[in-house]
């Protein structure tokens, strides 16, 4: 397991790599990315399961991003844990490229699940946390999801079926960053207290500090352990977290930044560990 400073130390370096993948693309979606990759980072490096470290063992845990439009945090991590070469994150967008703008489960290795259409990610995650019950597998099934996704009307039929079925090896995270595309979630269509809605259909929620990995340690370790119900982690989060002129500004949402932005954002973000 890595630790905290280890974990904060990754985080930084690839929010490095996402600023540098979206200005070398010219699009994409920085601030959604930036809020999500420090649940990513404890995810993939504290908690999913890779059986004798085969990343494409049949048994290891599955993930989905359902906020697909933030391809870049998962890119990133996947790189990071092996599953491609870094050098790859350069080709984002490119015509050819196996990292697309959103994730193809055709085309990128561990990539769970090909999304993009918001809202269908958690049916996707219960289809395949089903498939392991009926299989007697011991698999865990983890989806991301937007607090502005939380709208979706399938996500609430989705979280219905959840917990009829007692899915106690699915989890959501919600990605809880207050803006969606156009403005924040509040003004447009209050979701209200998510963690009593999802309570109400039988999950187990925890709530987290999505920028702090003792808190976030924190409630994994209350869900974790819970039988015969499904379970949510709600993650408080800054959108654009990480570079001061991105956080809480909805423009990068989906907006690349400028050779000039990128320098000072990369300036902020520090050099690479052990650079001159």
């Amino acid at each position: 397991m890595a630790t905290d400073i280890e974990l904060k130390e990754i985080a930084r370096s690839l929010r490095r790599d996402i600023v540098s993948m979206i200005y070398n693309a010219g699009s994409g979606h920085p601030g959604g990315s930036l809020s999500a990759i420090d649940m990513l980072v404890f995810l993939y490096k504290n908690i999913m399961r890779f059986p004798q470290g085969d990343l494409h063992s049949p048994n290891r845990d599955r993930f989905i991003l359902s906020k697909g439009h933030c391809a870049p945090a998962l890119y990133v991590v996947l790189a990071e844990y092996g599953f491609f070469p870094k050098e790859e994150l350069s080709t984002l967008r490119e015509i050819g490229s196996r990292l697309q703008g959103h994730p193809d489960m055709r085309k990128t290795p561990g990539v769970d699940m090909t999304t993009g259409s918001l809202g269908m990610g958690l049916s996707a995650g219960i289809g395949m946390a089903l498939a392991a019950k009926i299989d007697n597998r011991d698999i865990r099934v983890y989806v991301m999801a937007g607090d502005g996704e939380m709208q979706s009307g399938q996500i609430w039929e989705a979280a219905m079926t959840a917990g009829q079925h007692k899915l106690d090896n699915l989890i959501l995270l919600v990605d809880k960053n207050g803006y969606q595309c156009d403005d924040r979630v509040d003004a447009l269509c209050s979701l209200g207290d998510i963690a009593a809605k999802l309570r109400e259909f039988n999950f187990c929620c925890a709530e987290a500090d999505g920028h702090d990995f003792a808190s976030i340690r924190t409630a994994f370790n209350e869900v974790l352990p819970v039988r015969d119900r499904p379970k949510a982690i709600i993650a408080h989060t800054v959108k654009g977290k990480g570079v001061s002129f991105m956080e809480n500004e909805n423009i990068w949402h989906g907006t690349p930044p400028s050779k000039g932005e990128a320098e000072a954002a990369l300036e902020e973000l520090g050099k690479e560990k052990g650079s001159d």
